[in-house]
This record gives structure tokens, sequence and C-alpha cells, in this order.
């Protein structure tokens, strides 16, 4: 079962009617009035708002700010225990047939988060890393650059990765990524 997913069922059961209509109007400005309406329970929402990437396993914090809103500091709970499940979840640590990140990490350094906002991360995902990584900066780098790609999915593009690298000043990199 996806923990995701389990995590959603959990707080959704856990939302009483009044609860989810507080919700649904705190997503009035994401979701269309006709299609909330619809909406009769706490998985429904969470489905739109899944759809429209307002929520995801690894973009938490419009949930996280619903659940303050409503006061359910024991959903909330809930949700930040995932949250530190994910990061240090087995999967995150890297792959031993996976390409080694050494040209960009001997060129890059601790210029990361640079590169990481110049291809449009979230702020938030990259102090996450951070902060999961302390004092390991290859791996804060391998890391961002899988959070990018999952954060993308099908839209995370060696060419952006390009550009991204032109657009801090590290040609070099660039071409050497190119190739």
């Amino acid at each position: 079962v996806d923990r995701f997913l389990s995590l959603l069922h959990s707080i959704s059961s856990g939302l009483s009617d009044t609860e989810l209509d507080a919700m649904k109007f705190l997503c009035r400005d994401k979701i269309r009035k006709r299609k909330l309406e619809t909406v009769q329970s706490g998985r429904e929402l969470f489905s739109i708002l899944m759809e429209q990437q307002e929520v995801a396993h690894d973009n938490l914090a419009f949930l996280r700010e619903l659940l303050q809103e409503i006061n359910r500091g024991d959903l909330l709970a809930l949700l930040v225990h995932f949250e530190e499940q994910v990061t240090h979840a087995p999967d995150d640590q890297p792959d031993e047939n996976e390409k080694p990140f050494d040209v960009m990490y001997a060129e890059i350094g601790i210029e990361w988060k640079r590169l990481m906002r110049e291809l449009g991360m979230p702020e938030v995902k990259l102090d996450r890393i951070e902060a999961a990584y302390p004092f390991r900066l290859y791996e804060q780098l391998v890391q961002a650059l899988r959070e990018w790609q999952r954060w993308k999915g099908k839209d995370a593009k060696v060419a952006d990765l390009i550009i991204a690298l032109q657009g801090c000043n590290l040609k070099l990199v660039a071409d050497k990524v190119e190739e």
C-alpha cells in the first residue's frame, strides 16, 4: 500500500463534516466552486488537490496549512511523521549502479542550492534536503537532483539542467553534462 495514500486516507477518516467544510472553504482559490460543491469526503478533496498538483507525496505544505487552520494537531502530527519517514527512507540512499555526479559535484559544491533555485525548486524542498543531510554536500546535491526529477516528472529534461547550469555561470559544467 502506498504510504502517501494511506496518510491521506487516515486524515480523511479523521475529519468531521464541519472540518471538511472548513477545508473546502479554504480551497476556494484552488478549486472551482462547482467542483467543490460535489466534494463529500476528504478523499475526494485530496484527489482534486492531487490532480491540480497542490498536494503530492513530496509537496505537503498546502495540506499542512489546511490542518493548521482547522486546528487538527493530531492529524498534522501524522503528516509530520510521514515526512520524517520519507526523509529517512532507505530508498533515499544512492544506488550503486547510478551514474556518479562527481563532475557536477566538483564544480558546483556549495552552489547546489543556487542551481536548484535556477531549476525552480521551492525553497522548502531545498531546506528539507539540507536538514536531512547536514554537512554532506555531495549527498545534498544528489538528493536535490533526485528531488528535482521527482518534482518535474517527465518534464525533468537534461536540457533544462544545462540551461540552469549556464544560468549559474557554470558553462564548463554544462558542457561536461551535455557530453
